[in-house]
């Protein structure tokens, strides 16, 4: 009987061998090679193999990215293509460069990076690549630093000290002369600046700009997140000056050129432990039945004024930040919470929209103009909610009226196709430590959208004003909140997610799209799932941003619509007062580019302030939870990647990891096309959505993260799944770690080394 013929160790296919001859010609691009030479380096001794290789060779040189010097001889393709874009960096060190000139996405490796940060605006030198290959480069010039101040862990000793960084933007220590330490002591928080980075060496070289005290200690927690995100904690010294300067007395000559509205009943409706009232409503009954209502918001464009120190400074930070337990504000306390705060039984100077009402809540006339307020009440929202449900109390009236305006004005929105999007807001007793001692969950109520209600309409009218404009004519500049229609292809992903639990949604037309979303958001109402699936829904959607080209909103379905009632903590409502003031004026257009880079702008701190939030959301949930280690809680798995997957506790909506490292009696592996985690031998299945019991196993608050650990497995799946592909990250191009939702991104590891790691652990 004849020998078989023994198998080559190098019996690879094409997809690889591909990627081998590119790595050998792009690693030698001066040299020549033909099969011989390739099949020697590689090891290969197979004659179909050796056949191959001069396949995918006039393959590659197809591809543009070989040239055959001579019959059968080929060299790689240098091509000097540059782009500029933005470092995304993932966990493993390398990165990716989000560019306008590129439809991908393109890898950069490590050693590629050249001290390349994450945000850093860099320009990218292009490899030459096959049409089937992801496109790669590397940094060659860094254009522009994201940030330069880290914050992080002070590491001491005799000669020397780093930073050992506790954010995610930074994969590496920072050294730190002694002669640089500015009195930080080993072990404690601080934030550093980068002075230089030399070429040659790996860790760049800084100094303490602040020491922000002991690990673990609220302050220097809460303190140490503003600065991870480079946003301020104090105003500076002049600012503080400049409004302590403004008089608290309202000149009668200011009050004489205004809308006098003293006199009418008026007040405020605010969460109970708010200290700054930007906006008020005014209510009376006119003689033919109508109702006329006042929206009266805080006329901060009045005390401060443009390119002022308080101007320079608000714009600065565009928008106040609010995390857990305490609120850094927009504008000093003299303003916010003083001159601007619309208190009860205070002569007020305000910027108002006020509209005649018939009783079926429709628009018969508005006017829009400067007035000045005396509030007659502050009401809480929990005190107005009880006279709506049936309890006694001052204006109860005028609350009433005002609610069944409301209730028509929302009936009148959703018909026309806004979507409901009531998220479950997570909040925290806290005692007088800044420590963690109960959670709730704040739910919107009637008198809450009451009052969201009109200024929907002070917002969408105002908008309408500037923006609405005869056929033939041009509108003017204005700033508004724009919400573009969310794409086709995520709805269809989060379509196929929402059908595992039963739920579906139509996507043929823009109406059917809201009003099915609407249906989902009632159907998940208390759900377990409920949390997760309003998150995806939110994710599907575009994102708001400020504009001053209009294309609506989306969301609320609006064809105009701006921000214009919450001035003290939004720099874009001071913009649109200025500008409508201009405009009622009589004023020019106002210069379009300078505005949209103003947009620009305050979107991007809108989204810095948000991660901030969520931040000091994430540390008090793992503060709540580190005293709870060993304890036992059911979840439902909220996120699946290669490293793990993420549950979301139900009762508490705390998240953490299980990491796939730790799930026994099986070799898991991240099964990225079904989006979920399956045991290689028993099948056995951990997809999003299911329930799980978990215990608390690690609470680092340092990092702010809680490490969770399976307390029973019952009710997980154990058949084949059924495909699941997830929604997109709004506003992001596709790639394999872009689709993990929640968590630290990162390069998925090959087959090969999976099998390693699983060997190990065996």
């Amino acid at each position: 009987m004849p020998k078989k013929e023994k198998k080559s160790k190098r019996d690879i296919g094409k997809k690889e061998l591909h990627r081998l001859l590119y790595d050998i010609f792009s690693g030698n691009p001066d040299q020549n090679f033909n099969y011989k030479q390739l099949a020697q380096r590689l090891g290969i001794k197979n004659m179909n193999a050796k056949q191959l290789i001069m396949t995918v060779l006039y393959e590659m040189k197809n591809d543009n990215m070989l040239t055959e010097e001579s019959t059968g001889v080929f060299k790689f393709k240098v091509n000097t293509i540059y782009v500029t874009g933005i470092i995304d960096l993932t966990a493993k060190g390398t990165a990716y460069l989000i560019s306008d000139d590129c439809k991908e996405d393109v890898f950069i490796p490590q050693v590629g990076l050249n001290h390349a940060l994450n945000g850093d605006k860099v320009k990218v030198l292009l490899y030459a690549r096959s049409s089937k290959r992801r496109p790669e480069g590397e940094v060659v010039e860094i254009l522009e630093r994201k940030k330069e101040t880290f914050v992080g862990i002070i590491q001491c000793s005799k000669q020397y000290a780093f930073l050992v960084p506790t954010g995610k933007q930074l994969p590496y220590d920072i050294f730190i002369p002694l002669a640089d330490l500015n009195g930080a002591k080993d072990g404690e928080k601080a934030i550093v600046k980068i002075t230089e980075w030399p070429e040659n060496q790996k860790n760049p070289v800084g100094k303490v700009l602040e020491v922000l005290g002991t690990p673990g200690d609220n302050d220097t927690e809460m303190n140490a997140i503003m600065a991870e995100y480079e946003l301020p904690v104090q105003f500076p010294a002049n600012v503080e000056k400049a409004a302590k300067r403004i008089k608290d007395a309202i000149p009668a000559e200011e009050i004489r050129t205004r809308r006098d509205f003293r006199e009418i009943t008026t007040f405020t409706i605010d969460p109970k432990d708010a200290k700054d009232f930007d906006d008020a409503l005014s209510l009376r009954k006119l003689k033919n039945g109508n109702y006329e209502v006042g929206v009266h918001i805080a006329d901060v464009s009045f005390y401060v004024t443009p390119d002022s120190v308080l101007d320079k400074e608000a714009y600065s930070r565009a928008t106040s930040v609010y995390l857990v337990d305490r609120t850094i504000p927009m504008l000093p306390e003299h303003l916010s919470n003083g001159l601007c705060s619309l208190r009860p039984d205070e002569e007020k100077l305000c910027f108002s929209a006020v509209f005649e009402l018939n009783d079926k809540a429709e628009v018969v006339k508005q006017w829009f103009g400067r007035t000045v307020i005396k509030s007659n009440r502050r009401f809480t929202y929990e005190e107005a909610q009880a006279m709506i449900e049936g309890g006694e109390g001052d204006y109860k009236e005028e609350i009433l009226t005002l609610n069944d305006l409301a209730q028509k004005l929302r009936a009148a929105r959703f018909q026309n196709g806004a979507i409901a999007f009531d998220r479950i807001e997570v909040r925290f007793d806290i005692d007088e430590n800044g420590k963690p001692t109960g959670v709730y969950f704040k739910r919107s109520k009637e008198a809450n959208k009451l009052i969201e209600e009109f200024m929907l309409l002070a917002n969408k009218k105002v908008a309408e004003r500037i923006g609405k404009v005869k056929e033939n004519q041009k509108a003017k500049t204005f700033v508004y909140r724009i919400h573009e229609q969310p794409n086709t292809e995520k709805l269809e992903d989060f379509g196929r997610f929402i059908a595992k639990f039963g739920y579906r949604i139509r996507t043929g037309t823009p109406r059917q799209i809201s009003s099915s979303m609407n249906k989902l958001m009632e159907d998940v109402q208390d759900r377990p799932e409920q949390n997760m699936i309003e998150t995806l829904a939110i994710r599907t959607m575009a994102k708001a941003v400020y504009s001053t080209v209009n294309v609506g909103h989306y969301g609320l379905a609006f064809d105009y619509y701006s921000h214009f009632t919450s001035p003290i903590r939004r720099y874009p409502d001071v913009m649109t007062h200025r500008l409508l003031q201009r405009y009622l004026d009589g004023g020019r257009s106002a210069n379009a580019e300078k505005y949209e880079e103003m947009c620009k702008h305050c979107s991007d701190m809108e989204q810095i302030a948000a991660n901030a939030e969520r931040a000091s959301i994430k540390y008090k949930q793992v503060e709540f939870m580190s005293d709870k280690l060993g304890e036992n809680f059911m979840g439902t798995i909220s996120g699946v990647t290669q490293w793990g997957f993420y549950v979301e506790l139900n009762d508490t909506k705390c998240e953490g990891l299980v990491s796939i490292n730790e799930l026994e009696g099986d070799y898991y592996e991240f099964d990225e096309e079904n989006y979920c985690i399956v045991g290689r031998h028993h099948r056995k299945v951990y997809q999003l959505g299911d329930q799980v019991l978990v215990k608390v196993a690690k609470a680092n608050l340092v990092a702010r993260q809680l490490d969770f650990a399976l307390a029973g497995s019952e009710n997980t799946t154990t058949a084949a799944p059924a495909k699941v592909v997830p929604p997109k990250a709004s506003g992001s191009r596709q790639r394999p770690e872009r689709k993990l939702r929640r968590g630290r991104r990162g390069d998925a590891p090959t087959k090969r080394k999976k099998e390693q790691k699983g060997r190990k652990k065996k």
